[in-house]
């Protein structure tokens, strides 16, 4: 008999739009001799299975149930697609887990964890995973900006905390432009954090659990068109995104052990892609998601074909692990 798989997608942040389109790949990829597949649309005002003719039906929340046609349809998993907020940051986590339902993302504690940057690079960094200078400011702090240039240099980069798609991310190249950026990472968060510059190759790390083990995905050299790896960049077709990267085979070695290693100190399950820059022949690590985009051109699913993954197998994998 198939199993009901829940695919949420959407969410509550300004990457709902390409958290959608990770949801409906995974829903047209799913084995349909397998899995029985619901698109369940994630909003702020409305928690609705949306059918093959976009009819919609509420949700359940005490449950989470839904009612079709006066069947009541429960679900064995759950699928995370919600990119940010309340998908990648610990909220539904906590949910199906007080719900005892599966879901295919990391726990709670580590989906909050990674989501804030500041304190996920604060974790890491006794452990000897090398970062950018980094100076914090939360919203209604006092800005002095000869204190924040002399911590982090210029050129430096001013993001919001709690964010991803590099929405609120600013690359600040002279001091008169800080003020500006600051402004654009509060409009994402009341928490921001400003690093200094790594000139040097950036590479993206996948890191799975993969038939029970860690496995570390064939790395992507990320080449940006514009100044860095933005939202146009990322998504609009604005970079180059080669796989596997033009590493040495030290560089290679290197950065998949600290992307192992980090995936293995945080205690990470399911879906993660690290972010990296080498400076002096080092990674330093950015960021890490826990809910990566899973669209055909986004880089995990990249990575995965490299790996000899197709699609079905990379998301049939993700729903065996959280079963177990």
């Amino acid at each position: 008999m198939n199993k009901n798989i829940a695919i949420i997608m959407g969410g509550y942040s300004s990457e709902y739009q390409i958290s959608l389109k990770s949801g409906n790949v995974v829903f047209e990829t799913l084995d349909s001799s397998k899995y029985t597949a619901y698109r369940i649309h994630i909003f702020k005002d409305k928690w609705v299975y949306v059918d093959e003719n976009n009819a919609e039906f509420p949700i359940n929340k005490n449950d989470f149930s839904v009612n079709i046609n006066y069947n009541k349809v429960t679900f064995d998993c759950v699928f995370n697609a919600i990119h940010g907020t309340p998908g990648e940051d610990g909220y539904m986590q906590s949910y199906f887990h007080l719900l005892n339902i599966p879901q295919t993302s990391c726990d709670m504690y580590q989906a909050s964890l990674t989501f804030n940057k500041r304190d996920c690079l604060s974790v890491l960094k006794p452990y000897g995973i090398k970062t950018a200078e980094s100076f914090y400011l939360n919203l209604g702090d006092t800005i002095n900006e000869n204190d924040i240039i002399n911590k982090v240099g210029l050129p430096c980069f001013v993001k919001a905390n709690k964010a991803g798609s590099s929405f609120g991310v600013t690359k600040v190249h002279q001091q008169s432009e800080l003020q500006n950026a600051i402004e654009v990472a509060f409009r994402e968060d009341n928490e921001i954090i400003i690093e200094s510059f790594l000139d040097g190759t950036e590479v993206s790390v996948g890191v799975i659990k993969y038939k029970g083990k860690t496995k570390v995905l064939p790395i992507t050299e990320i080449v940006s068109e514009n100044d860095f790896f933005d939202y146009e960049a990322k998504y609009l077709g604005k970079s180059q995104e080669i796989t596997p990267a033009r590493l040495t085979k030290e560089q290679e070695d290197k950065v998949n052990t600290v992307a192992k290693k980090v995936y293995d100190i945080l205690k990470l399950k399911g879906f993660s892609r690290s972010e990296y820059i080498f400076k002096d022949g080092e990674p330093h690590l950015l960021e890490v998601n826990t809910v990566p985009g899973l669209t055909k051109e986004s880089i995990l699913p990249q990575q995965a074909a490299a790996a000899g993954i197709n699609l079905p197998e990379l998301f049939d994998n993700a729903i065996v692990e959280a079963l177990k």
